[in-house]
């Protein structure tokens, strides 16, 4: 599958995670859908003519895709953008709580950490992980607990979480929940009116290999009047809550409607042994390498793992560590501090195989020596 990508064939990459791969034939309907645009631009975007229908019909599939109902979704550019958008639009007051885990994407955690200070809240970090999560959140709640915010899949350290239990038990303790689900789609079949979640934020750019600039919020309909718009444009008056949603101005909106290019590229493929070929190999690199670096593994078992896995460095500079690994030995990896202690993420997706995992697991010695 390697020759179905446009990735550069001298380096061996290993961190799908950061910002995904888009797959040839997906990159080359998003070309061809930005030639269309440009040959009647007036026409392909205008509110008036194209734009609201082709909108619509990628909201459509993408809804079933993801298990939910179209009415409850909008685009928006990546799952940052949609968990900015609902942290923006709580009204937080003094002495409110927002609690999370300490196993958020950074740019989230900056964020939260942004709206608490401007609105005088308290923002609670719990120590956590994912077998515990749910009891250890829900005992950090107060009454002034306005939100729970979790990723459905983390970013630095690899790990499901099991956001599912913990929508239902906080939605009976009266709690919000707003899920960072950049990591999901794809890694997980996702069915997000099950989810139960009241926002949920994903991108499409990442595991399901769409262009970059593609991603989601999803909103349950009780939650839905807390939103206020991304961008409020032409599109506020609509009367249906996502068409609202729609317009953000003047931008090239290609990387949506070669969404569903993404889905068809994988659904032909069967990506479910795609999927459990990359976990297979994501299970051998988090044994063997915590054997070789000689660390404690983060996870506790293979199930709290999908496509990529997080194993703790030895004392040292990760980001250097990284460099190392690209320069000397063409290595693509993510290593990385996380709340101050080294870690080194592999990410495997269809273009992997095995003699990639066995050229990290050559060239790491050597790189930390």
């Amino acid at each position: 599958m390697r020759d179905e990508f446009l990735l550069d064939p001298e380096i061996v990459f290993l961190n799908h995670g950061s910002f995904g791969a888009c797959p040839r034939p997906v990159f080359e309907e998003y070309q061809r859908i930005q030639a269309e645009l440009e040959r009647d631009p007036v026409e392909f975007l205008s509110l008036k003519r194209r734009f609201p229908s082709l909108i619509g019909e990628v909201r459509t599939r993408l809804a079933v895709y993801l298990g939910a109902q179209p009415a409850n979704l909008i685009l928006v550019p990546n799952a940052t953008t949609g968990v900015n958008a609902v942290a923006r639009s709580l009204k937080l007051r003094p002495g409110d709580e927002i609690v999370t885990t300490n196993h958020e994407y950074g740019g989230n955690d900056l964020l939260w950490r942004w709206v608490c200070e401007r609105g005088g809240a308290r923002y609670v970090v719990v120590e956590t992980v994912p077998a515990t999560a749910v009891g250890d959140l829900l005992a950090a709640c107060s009454e002034r607990t306005r939100v729970l915010f979790v990723s459905h899949v983390s970013s630095a350290t690899a790990l499901r979480f099991p956001v599912e239990e913990l929508c239902r038990r906080a939605r009976d303790a009266g709690v919000l929940v707003v899920v960072d689900g950049a990591h999901a789609p794809s890694q997980l079949d996702l069915d997000l009116e099950a989810v139960g979640a009241d926002f949920y934020a994903g991108n499409c750019h990442k595991w399901l290999c769409a262009p970059k600039g593609a991603g989601f919020l999803y909103v349950r309909p009780e939650a839905q009047a807390l939103l206020d718009p991304v961008i409020l444009s032409w599109d506020w008056e609509e009367p249906a809550w996502p068409d609202r949603h729609r317009w953000h101005g003047t931008r090239d909106p290609s990387a949506y409607l070669a969404v569903p290019a993404a889905i068809d590229f994988q659904a032909e493929r069967d990506w479910s042994r795609v999927r459990t070929r990359c976990h297979e190999l994501a299970v051998r690199a988090w044994r063997e390498l915590s054997d070789t670096l000689g660390t404690e593994p983060l996870a506790a078992g293979d199930h709290e793992f999908v496509q990529m896995c997080t194993v703790r460095l030895p004392p040292g500079d990760a980001h250097e560590l990284g460099v190392r690994l690209r320069r000397e030995h063409r290595i693509e990896v993510l290593a990385q501090d996380w709340r101050g202690e080294p870690v080194l993420r592999a990410s495997f997706q269809g273009y992997n195989d095995d003699r990639d995992l066995e050229a990290l697991m050559e060239a790491l010695p050597r790189a930390l020596h």
